[in-house]
């Protein structure tokens, strides 16, 4: 028997099935290629590049939260209240949703601290139909307001959506003022709102309540607008200046207060909950 024909034999019991499929991920920001769990372990941020990817609701949730936190229940609305079917009937695309996602629909609240400092938080989800927003997101909003007001403490949002969900209509678009007065009666009972912009962020979701906050971060490199920039280029005739839509170019014209890395949002939310919860007056 030849070498070779020994180095084959050996190497007979490593079949491809061996490799998890998983096992590795292409960082979208730079391309290198690395250890699904070493990005995981890192909080889906490229330890290359600083690539932020896009987490779900149970991460974000164990990444800012104090341990024994507890998830809030999922609003009740009605399913599929105007019938609507494209190529699915919508109720079967939320069964499908539903089955690939740990929460039942795309905005889920958890009532907890951030170290120490009690909070409401809402995270959307862009794996569930694209974080749209619709009666359920709606709901899910004034039900973590009211229940920010009844803890007395700040309504913390991780926003992620690509707008207002279609197959829901004119009711979708209704949760837009449903969630600002919602916003106004935090203001009134003088509790905090902060609005924490992650990728993407855009759509109905960005001509409302997120950004509504006491105060605006946004993670880097986050997507975060109205319009498509094809859109506003067709419209405006105009090339669109470099960064357009991204938190760093936002933050440099205003419209968001800080732009912070995920290693750091923790304590970041931390200290402005306390700088901005009420103080009794001696």
């Amino acid at each position: 028997m030849s070498w070779l024909s020994k180095v084959r034999n050996s190497l007979g019991g490593l079949k491809k099935r061996d490799t998890p499929d998983n096992l590795w991920t292409k960082c979208p920001g730079c391309g290198e290629m690395l250890f699904t769990k070493e990005f995981e372990d890192n909080l889906s941020v490229c330890p290359r590049c600083q690539f932020h990817g896009r987490i779900g609701a149970q991460a974000r949730f164990d990444q800012l939260l104090d341990a024994g936190y507890a998830v809030l229940p999922a609003a009740r609305v009605p399913e599929n209240p105007l019938n609507f079917r494209d190529s699915k009937k919508y109720s079967d695309r939320l069964k499908i949703a539903r089955a690939a996602n740990p929460f039942p629909d795309a905005l889920t609240n958890a009532l907890g601290t951030v170290e120490g400092r009690k909070l409401v938080l809402g995270v959307q989800d862009f794996a569930f139909m694209g974080g749209s927003m619709g009666m359920a997101v709606g709901e899910a909003f004034v039900e973590a307001v009211e229940r920010a007001i009844a803890e007395d403490c700040g309504y913390v949002i991780c926003t992620a959506a690509g707008g207002a969900r279609m197959q829901e209509g004119i009711l979708s678009l209704m949760q837009m003022p449903k969630a600002t007065v919602a916003i106004r009666r935090l203001a009134r009972a003088g509790l905090p709102y902060i609005v924490v912009l992650t990728d993407p962020t855009t759509g109905g979701v960005t001509a409302s309540y997120a950004m509504l906050g006491d105060v605006q971060i946004a993670e880097p490199g986050a997507l975060i607008g109205f319009a498509g920039q094809r859109v506003i280029q067709d419209t405006i005739r105009e090339k669109l200046p470099d960064g357009f839509q991204r938190a760093e170019y936002l933050h440099a014209h205003g419209m968001v207060d800080m732009v912070v890395h995920r290693k750091d949002l923790k304590g970041t939310l931390a200290s402005l909950l306390e700088y901005l919860e009420r103080k009794e007056v001696a």
